[in-house]
């Protein structure tokens, strides 16, 4: 990967490429999951210790059946284990059912995949009536081996007792001097154990990460994966290649249009008749019914009521809280900030640590002072107010119900309702006065 950080750690979506692994194992309801981790393990523990698995480190590099043999000790005899790999991020789990259902005390469950270019993958060697014989590994494959196209995953599911014996029988007497866990083939055909192969229908689902291309193409899958789902349950994708998902959508309304360039992520609820413009990011955020929301706007950690209208290019920070038919407009910015029903906020704004009340007009350049350098305050604007353009609102401050306060202001002291309040500079014109020219010379 060339990279500093241990390989499981890059992500595809929102999940780091171990978590998708792990993500899938829980799907299965194993009794135990644990995680074999060696390079970097510290930093993969550190960033991922919210797994619900065991972690066994192996402190040696010597091959997958090394890893393997970290745990020997603790496998049940009577359980089927099941091996995956920690770089292989969108294994299906129908695939993974298929190949359990095969597994058993006299079966050995192995999963493979036929390729058009299969190298670097270990080769599945049958013998004339077509059962497994063995696995050869790349490196160690004669010329008629590597003509085989069908190659090993590295993925199976086997039994416990059966495992253990054959990992105790594992050496590296091999090119990389390594203990291969695909060696456990052999031995399974050696003692009569059925080798019983189930077959990844799509070849991407298997394949694992070693570089930043792969990655990206991997990337590339799981997106076109989630627009087909999203279009298949009523969406519109202005263009599938160009939405990126990072998220968990816990709910999809229906009739959702989704233009370019829209990145999603987090936690994401939206509502039915959706439309969401090109450039948008929305992050653990909640979008009501037909909410629309223009281009090019970030909308994090809020909640946007039914029927608003964002945008473009508004930024809704974290604790924005929209109630329904707001207006929020262009080069708008608003935090931790209430705002309730048909207030509109339209023009060149800052709103932080505020209460707007309903049906408040704020003019354009409006902005709440609520810091001062230590301590944030709250400015509160009742139901019905109207700030003129270029107002600052020192916090903290009250403008009363139905208040109005004229534009230019700064407003230091509450504004009383039903009143207005303004704050200007004497306007002075001095008659006769005339620029300065610029001397002759100069």
């Amino acid at each position: 990967m060339r990279s500093a950080m241990p390989k499981v750690l890059h992500k595809v979506g929102q999940w780091p490429l171990l978590e998708h692994v792990h993500r899938l194992a829980k799907a299965l309801s194993p009794h135990k999951t644990t995680i074999i981790y060696g390079h970097g393990g510290e930093e993969v523990r550190a960033h991922l210790k919210h797994l619900d698995s065991f972690w066994v480190e192996q402190k040696e590099r010597l091959g997958t059946g090394h890893a393997v043999m970290q745990l020997a000790d603790d496998i049940d005899d009577s359980a089927t284990v099941l091996i995956l790999y920690g770089d292989v991020p969108l294994l299906r789990q129908a695939t993974v059912e298929k190949l359990l259902a095969l597994s058993g005390e006299d079966s050995l469950a192995l999963l493979t995949v036929e390729l058009d270019d299969p190298h670097g993958y270990g080769r599945i060697v049958r013998d004339a009536a077509g059962a497994v014989l063995k696995i050869v590994e790349q490196k160690d494959a004669s010329p008629e081996a590597l003509a085989i196209t069908e190659g090993n995953t590295g993925i199976l599911a086997v039994n416990g007792a059966k495992l253990k014996g054959w990992l105790k029988r594992l050496d590296n007497n091999n090119a990389q001097g390594e203990y291969y866990l695909t060696d456990i083939i052999g031995l399974a055909v050696h003692d009569g154990v059925t080798v019983r192969t189930a077959h990844a229908v799509n070849v991407d689902e298997v394949l694992g990460v070693n570089d930043r291309q792969q990655l990206a193409h991997l990337e590339r899958v799981y997106q076109t994966d989630w627009a087909k789902r999203l279009m298949a349950s009523g969406v519109t994708l202005r263009d599938p290649a160009r939405l990126d998902l990072r998220c968990d959508i816990a709910h999809m309304g229906q009739d959702v249009e989704i233009d370019v360039n829209v990145i999603l992520e987090g936690e994401i609820r939206i509502g039915d008749r959706v439309r969401i413009g090109p450039n948008t990011v929305i992050r653990d955020s909640e979008i009501a019914d037909d909410v629309e929301i223009y281009a090019n706007c970030i909308i994090e950690k809020a909640q946007v009521g039914r029927g608003s209208r964002i945008g473009p290019f508004a930024r809704l920070r974290p604790e924005t809280r929209l109630a329904e038919q707001v207006h929020v407009g262009n080069f708008v910015e608003i935090k931790k900030t209430l705002v309730a029903s048909r207030s509109k906020i339209n023009h060149l704004s800052y709103i932080g640590d505020s209460i707007v009340g309903s049906d408040v007009n704020i003019g354009a350049g409006t902005i709440t002072c609520n810091y001062d350098g230590v301590n944030k305050f709250q400015t509160v604007i009742e139901d019905g107010a109207f700030i003129g353009s270029d107002t600052q609102l020192v916090a903290p401050v009250r403008v009363g119900k139905n208040a109005t306060i004229g534009a230019g202001s700064t407003i230091t002291k509450d504004a009383p309702e039903d009143s207005l309040t303004l704050s200007r500079v004497k306007q002075m014109t001095r008659e006769g006065w005339k620029r300065p020219v610029k001397m002759k010379g100069d």
